[in-house]
């Protein structure tokens, strides 16, 4: 009888398995990718497993290697003949020492049983061997149980698996999210006791888990995984703070309800869910009784408070400075209310503070979970339909939104006052951007010229500050 597994594998991944048992070695496919096609999902990628040491592996790949990443630890990658060519790493069976600082193995030994090497692996999903030249899969901890169980379960003793490596926590609860699957009774109850090993983990391996979280189909599955757990207080504690924090009749949740609602809601990339999850990290410490509301509750400037904490949150978290920025400007700027009285000026200039049109998309974007997220079922586009109209028109009209889009620039206007570089270059050509954003017909060298000289005299007049 064929397994579910039998000829799904790619010929060059097999090739790979076929060279090392002509050789007189095993070789078994392990981890992610057997757990996906187990799932009925394309492998991300394509792990094996063997008895052959690395030199040996080298020794037989030659002509496909590339060079070895990990060698220390046993592995060597192999380039395949695939067109675009296909990094598979090739792992000798293992044991490891004792992990000191929660992070890696103080040693690693080869061993020579593969039944040794899954005893070693995080989570049972994780620990099925397939031999795709036998067709035999090897399932040693009801892997495929567990995954029918929809269920996230330690690999024997848990406590010891999360403390060989301080991220599996994490690990277990953005899988859990990409899942939708529960965790373990006892797997999830050893987290908290783990937590000072967790703690030991570097800013950017936890950063890189919680963006796969955000990019979960349900990220609210594991946030509240983290929150149950205590490693939300670990990792961004101020979301606590929004727990039990009541709001007003505009809002059926708390505000980290409410927060993990709108991130479900968000549709995006992970740095603008994680721009939701933070959009409203200011509103419990702006949060003040309403006046002639009892029960109630204000927020104002949480926008302004929450952008703050947001920006130190992703230093902490070390995201790149652009990814920090887009951050920061989607908290700063959500709080944003249109009118149909607005002119089309009003909207260019909306358009400019916000950050240009590509911010909008994620001002719109999280507006529209926003609006889900407060649980009474609007329809977010009654607030977003018309504005996304009149910002789709303006940009039609290809308008002038910051200094660089003007038809002259910062020598122009030298040349027109005869003046050198100076501060007073600057302030035209922002007035002469303000006049351009109210009417985009005189973004032109010869309507812009004499407004430069207008534009100067009116300085000379403003009293200086």
């Amino acid at each position: 009888m064929t397994t579910p597994l039998n000829g799904r594998i790619p010929p060059d991944v097999l090739a790979i398995c076929r060279r090392l048992r002509d050789a007189g070695h095993e070789a078994h496919l392990v981890g992610g990718g057997v757990r996906d096609m187990l799932l009925g999902r394309p492998p991300a990628d394509y792990d094996v497993a063997t008895d052959a040491v690395p030199e040996t592996v080298i020794d037989l790949f030659g002509k496909t290697f590339a060079k070895p990443t990990g060698l220390k630890h046993g592995t060597v990658t192999v380039v395949t003949d695939a067109k675009p060519p296909r990094h598979v790493e090739v792992t000798t069976f293992r044991g490891e020492g004792a992990y000191l600082d929660g992070r890696r193995p103080s040693s690693v030994t080869y061993v020579k049983s593969l039944s040794d090497d899954l005893g070693r692996r995080d989570f049972t999903m994780n620990a099925v061997a397939y031999d795709p030249i036998a067709d035999v899969v090897t399932d040693l901890f009801d892997g495929r149980g567990d995954l029918s169980r929809g269920l996230i379960r330690a690999v024997g003793d848990p406590v010891t698996r999360f403390r060989e490596d301080g991220l599996r926590p994490m690990r277990a609860v953005r899988q859990a999210a990409q899942l939708v699957f529960d965790i373990d009774g006892p797997t999830k109850a050893a987290i908290e006791p783990t937590l000072d090993v967790f703690r030991k983990v570097s800013a950017e391996r936890i950063r890189d888990e919680l963006l796969k979280m955000l990019a979960s189909p349900q990220p609210s599955r594991g946030l509240q995984l983290m929150r149950e757990t205590g490693l939300l207080g670990e990792v961004i504690p101020e979301l606590l703070e929004g727990v039990d924090c009541t709001q007003n009749r505009y809002h059926k949740h708390d505000v980290f309800d409410h927060t993990l609602h709108v991130v479900d809601q968000t549709e995006g990339d992970p740095i603008r869910r994680l721009g939701a999850l933070l959009h409203d990290v200011g509103k419990p410490r702006a949060r003040q009784p309403r006046e002639g509301a009892p029960g109630e509750f204000s927020f104002f400037q949480h926008e302004y408070v929450g952008a703050d904490m947001a920006d130190a949150i992703c230093r902490r978290l070390k995201l790149a400075n652009a990814e920090r920025e887009r951050v920061v400007g989607i908290v700063k700027n959500h709080m944003f209310f249109y009118s149909r009285e607005w002119t089309d000026g009003t909207v260019r200039r909306f358009v400019r503070r916000v950050g240009g049109h590509e911010a909008l998309d994620d001002l719109f974007a999280l507006r529209a979970g926003d609006v889900v997220g407060r649980g009474f079922g609007e329809d977010p586009e009654t607030e977003l339909g018309e504005l996304r109209e009149r910002v789709a028109s303006v940009a039609a009209e290809d308008a002038a939104l910051k200094v660089t889009d003007l038809a002259i620039g910062g020598a122009d206007v030298m040349r027109i006052l005869g003046i050198p570089p100076s501060r007073e270059i600057g302030e035209i050509l922002e007035k002469l951007l303000e006049r351009v954003i109210d009417d985009p017909s005189l973004n032109t060298p010869e309507a812009l010229e004499p407004l430069v000289l207008e534009i100067a005299k009116e300085l000379k007049k403003e009293p200086k500050a």
